[in-house]
């Protein structure tokens, strides 16, 4: 299991559309093999500012991910409604 979380900053006027287009994103990689589970999250005090969770079955998942057309669209569309680049870190559960 690997999990990430995606630090994602979006201009105030962009909030509406980048939710329609990442809960679409959401809902196709929920449907990936690889993928075990895929959230979206708006920060409560600051709604410009999002965490995507995503918890991929083995390692080589998140680059099949990244392959999928959805994940491309994503990308793309939402790519100009960032008000800064968008981080991640990667997370392994603890056993």
């Amino acid at each position: 299991m690997l999990v990430v979380h995606v630090f994602v900053h979006v201009k105030e006027e962009a909030i509406e559309a980048f939710k329609a287009a990442t809960i679409e994103n959401a809902e196709k990689s929920r449907e990936e093999p690889g993928v075990a589970r895929f959230d979206v999250l708006q920060q409560h005090d600051d709604p410009t500012r999002f965490v995507l969770v995503e918890a991929y079955r083995a390692p080589d998942d998140p680059a099949r991910h990244k392959e999928t057309a959805h994940y491309q669209k994503w990308r793309d569309t939402v790519a100009d409604m960032m008000a800064e680049l968008r981080q991640s870190i990667k997370y392994a559960p603890v056993e």
